[in-house]
């Protein structure tokens, strides 16, 4: 890909940037849990109904391990989050490649110029 070209996709990535929501790291993970109490349904050796679903968010943030339970109707707007953080990553991803690529090519032509301009210095 041309210069001009990745530029391009660099500017459709910083326009994509400006329209992604709210965003958070982590997963969202289903869980179903066991208690204590003797005769409760969860115990039933025969057929054990764990209670639940309860929701647990988890996620990293500056090198700090953090988890939540998050209420069955706030899951849908987790979620969303969670997705508009992947989408984020993902384009961050892509343009910091691109500027690699960019910055590789440039690099080049400038070693090339430099050559030449050595070439053509009269001794």
């Amino acid at each position: 890909m041309q210069i001009p070209e990745m530029d391009k996709r660099i500017a459709a990535i910083k326009a994509a940037l400006l329209k992604v929501g709210d965003m958070r790291p982590g997963s969202l993970n289903q869980q179903r849990t066991v208690c204590g109490r003797p005769g409760c349904r969860c115990q039933d050796p025969q057929k054990p109904q764990k209670h639940g679903p309860y929701y647990q968010l988890s996620y990293v943030h500056q090198g700090k391990s953090t988890t939540q339970f998050i209420q069955k109707p706030l899951v849908p707007l987790v979620a969303r989050q969670l997705k508009h953080f992947k989408i984020f990553k993902a384009l961050t991803t892509e343009w910091v490649e691109l500027s690699l690529a960019i910055t590789k090519q440039k690099l080049a032509l400038a070693r090339q110029k430099l050559k030449a301009a050595h070439k053509n210095k009269p001794e």
